[in-house]
């Protein structure tokens, strides 16, 4: 699960990354207005935490940015104790949730956890694709009912692929969605065809199907067609 945190208080910002990646979610961060535009104008994530006080902006400002360019994406927004009505305006406006400043790190982890429930596996903690099955609290996997044991490389690959299933997916958006936004960068991505690989070996293991499609020059399709 691939988040960015849109927060200036610096120390806070460490405070929920290092939380949440305790939690074995991936974030991404930005300090200012401008950071996030250039983040939510480039990349893809799943869920959003947008603080509305920003350095060189408004933070409600951004929410329509999110919506054209992440609309899947949960939208979680803090905000002082006292500011109902920007609140108010970012709910209207297509925020999911809301958190006030202070607040307790679980607290948020929970809220994250239940946005993530709700937007990308129908309010569930069991995401099931014909005989896997995904328990998305405790990262276990099973195949026709045997659990098998995955990297949390492996694991996150096989969620990203069930959740978007049936679409094309490039190795380069595998990549930035599991390693992370600056492995953009890197020379090739290669090294997604291994874990790939290992992935589907696990799985056939198991007497489960191959659902993983090679697309020659493009990447991959998750379909059992």
């Amino acid at each position: 699960m691939k988040i960015l945190i849109i927060e200036d208080e610096q120390e806070l910002l460490a405070a929920i990354k290092n939380y949440l990646e305790s939690e074995g979610f991936l974030c991404e961060t930005a300090i200012s207005y401008f950071e996030a535009e250039d983040s939510l104008s480039v990349f893809i994530y799943d869920i959003i935490v947008l603080d509305l006080t920003l350095p060189g902006g408004n933070g409600l400002d951004l929410i329509s940015l999110i919506k054209e360019r992440n609309r899947q994406a949960g939208l979680l927004i803090v905000s002082a104790k006292n500011s109902l009505d920007d609140k108010v305006r970012g709910l209207d406006m297509g925020a999911d949730d809301y958190i006030s400043k202070p607040f307790h790190l679980a607290e948020l982890s929970s809220r994250i956890k239940s946005l993530a429930r709700r937007r990308h596996f129908d309010g569930t903690n069991e995401l099931i694709y014909n005989e896997i099955k995904i328990n998305i609290d405790s990262n276990e996997v099973s195949v026709n009912g045997e659990n098998i044991d995955l990297t949390k490389k492996e694991y996150e690959i096989l969620l990203y692929f069930i959740v978007n299933r049936n679409k094309l997916i490039t190795r380069e958006s595998i990549a930035e969605h599991v390693w992370g936004d600056n492995i953009s960068y890197a020379d090739d991505f290669d090294f997604i065809y291994s874990h790939v690989k290992n992935l589907r070996k696990k799985i056939r293991q198991k007497n489960g199907k191959n659902y993983l499609h090679n697309i020659y020059g493009l990447g991959y399709r998750f379909s059992d067609r």
